[in-house]
């Protein structure tokens, strides 16, 4: 799992034609620490090997969040090929596998 710490990681990351996973998330929230377990396992997964998971703090890194257009936490968004593919907003474990399945299979 990739911790994000700048917008040129981010920019860089979303650019790089790569299968992205990113969580937003913040310190202070609960749902975020409910869900995130979840994340961290399915980013260890040998059938995920091919995409990169990553993990954006809110409240660190404003601009990433405002130009991803996040309003809720936690929020995750799927890349591939520089293009945004998907979205879920929510603590919700069977959407949040479903959507990296849908980036798995991306053409």
């Amino acid at each position: 799992m990739i911790e994000v710490t700048s917008t040129e990681q981010f920019n860089a990351l979303i650019a790089s034609g790569s299968r992205v996973v990113v969580l937003f998330t913040a310190t202070w929230c609960g749902p975020c620490k409910v869900i995130k377990p979840e994340f961290e396992r399915l980013s260890t997964a040998p059938e995920h090997s091919a995409i990169r998971f990553t993990v954006v703090d809110v409240d660190d890194l404003e601009e990433v969040s405002a130009a991803a257009g996040i309003r809720a936490m936690p929020t995750f968004q799927t890349y591939f090929k520089g293009a945004k593919v998907g979205e879920l907003l929510g603590a919700d474990r069977q959407k949040l596998r479903r959507l990296v399945e849908q980036v798995a299979e991306a053409d």
